[in-house]
């Protein structure tokens, strides 16, 4: 299997883990992932020239190049961009579609619009990433100006660990939200990294 051409996914690095453990189940060993700063959710607007100076960094390198990241914020500029340069990406407008699987995240998001979202991953840094990164650990009155359109929080979880439920039950508290849990597991993602695997698409010339 050495011998096989290497093709890339380029993605977000709150999914790092995740996709690293769906690659390896899967046996996806000509399947390389390079991740961006998961920070860049912060700000959007970054994310497609960091993933397009990603794409031109490695066009000589691997064989084909695919994008684990949703639309994030971009307003259709990552989705053009990726047009533009011909790489596919996994479909959906959340990655936390990719978590729940398409009909879970739509259903949740049905029943209530005003829905804050983590994974494992926001779980564990939500201090880093939320409080701190968003300005509310030094000025607690952005809380409500971020957080007050939202009625609660759904951690979607991608392993069954008691402290990172613990931690986003009281990521829910601080954020005063309603808090629910939904195991999502891996199957999910391993889906939708299938519908996108490099070994069912045309080879790029």
């Amino acid at each position: 299997m050495a011998d096989r051409p290497k093709n890339l996914i380029i993605a977000c690095g709150a999914m790092v883990h995740e996709l690293m453990a769906v690659v390896e189940y899967n046996g996806w060993d000509y399947l390389e992932v390079q991740c961006l700063p998961a920070r860049l959710h912060n700000t959007p607007d970054k994310i497609t020239g960091a993933v397009r100076e990603k794409i031109h960094a490695a066009r000589n390198r691997y064989r084909n190049i695919y994008v684990a990241y949703a639309d994030c914020g971009t307003g259709g500029r990552l989705d053009a961009m990726l047009n533009e340069e011909g790489v596919e990406r996994i479909g959906g407008n959340h990655c936390y579609e990719f978590f729940a699987g398409a009909s879970v995240f739509e259903a949740i998001g049905e029943a209530e619009p005003g829905t804050f979202y983590l994974t494992d991953y926001l779980a564990r840094h939500f201090d880093r990433l939320i409080l701190r990164d968003m300005g509310i650990a030094d000025h607690p009155e952005l809380r409500s100006l971020y957080f007050g359109n939202y009625k609660r929080l759904v951690y979607l979880a991608q392993r069954r660990d008691e402290a990172l439920l613990e931690k986003a039950r009281s990521a829910a508290q601080r954020l005063d939200l309603e808090f629910e849990y939904r195991f999502t597991g891996l199957q999910p993602l391993s889906h939708a990294l299938h519908d996108m695997d490099p070994e069912n698409l045309p080879w790029q010339n």
